[in-house]
């Protein structure tokens, strides 16, 4: 049999927490009724902490220029996140529960090997817009950290990740994403201070409101 040359190099996972995995993936097998809703979830859900993202920019478009940097330094820091892991993925080399564990239940389809699983790059996105939004705006930093729970779940519960690697990613997304949103608040104010000023001003800065009429 000829094996698979990233086979001898790849991590297996299993031995960190296989147990919770399959506690996790018996149930997915116990409420397939729920298998196809959150396998839809699992990608579309990514676009709330886009929206999030979105109602951040539009709430500092009437607030000062240090708010509308944080605003737009939340999307740079999940991106800043997301590389880092990308990274992490290839130095661990983990290859996903199919592959360690193939007779346990799983919802969604075997990747490549070479699709590695530590961290979970769909938890990172996640996880990365609850820091990027702390310093902007704490409520929505809360929303964005109970659908960021729910993401890691179902990357478990599809059987795409560990849960460590939903657990790795939020450490490491976390603090990344949180440093780059801090750093960029400070140091990019310049910028976001001529670009009200210029021609990305209506975009930047919230119309005023009409004179009222007097009655």
């Amino acid at each position: 049999m000829t094996v698979h040359p990233m086979v001898p190099l790849a991590f297996d996972g299993s031995g960190i927490d296989g147990s919770l995995f399959t506690t996790v993936t018996d149930f997915a097998r116990d409420t397939k009724w729920l298998n196809a809703p959150l396998a839809l979830w699992t990608n579309v859900g990514l676009g709330v902490f886009a929206v999030l993202m979105l109602v951040g920019w539009w709430n500092a478009r009437r607030r000062d220029t240090s708010t509308m940097t944080l605003a737009l330094a939340a999307p740079v820091a999940v991106v800043a996140a997301f590389a880092v892991t990308e990274v992490a993925k290839k130095l661990v080399a983990e290859v996903r529960p199919c592959y360690s564990m193939p007779h346990d239940y799983f919802v969604s389809a075997c990747p490549a090997r070479s699709d590695y699983a530590f961290p979970s790059g769909h938890s990172t996105t996640a996880f990365a817009t609850v820091a990027a939004l702390w310093l902007l705006d704490r409520r929505l930093s809360a929303v964005a950290a109970a659908f960021a729970l729910l993401e890691g779940f179902t990357r478990v519960y599809l059987g795409d990740h560990y849960p460590h690697d939903v657990l790795g990613a939020a450490l490491l997304a976390l603090p990344v994403a949180y440093l780059t949103s801090r750093i960029l608040g400070r140091v990019a104010v310049p910028l976001v201070t001529r670009l009200r000023t210029g021609v990305l001003h209506p975009v930047l800065v919230a119309a005023p409101a009409g004179p009222h009429v007097a009655r």
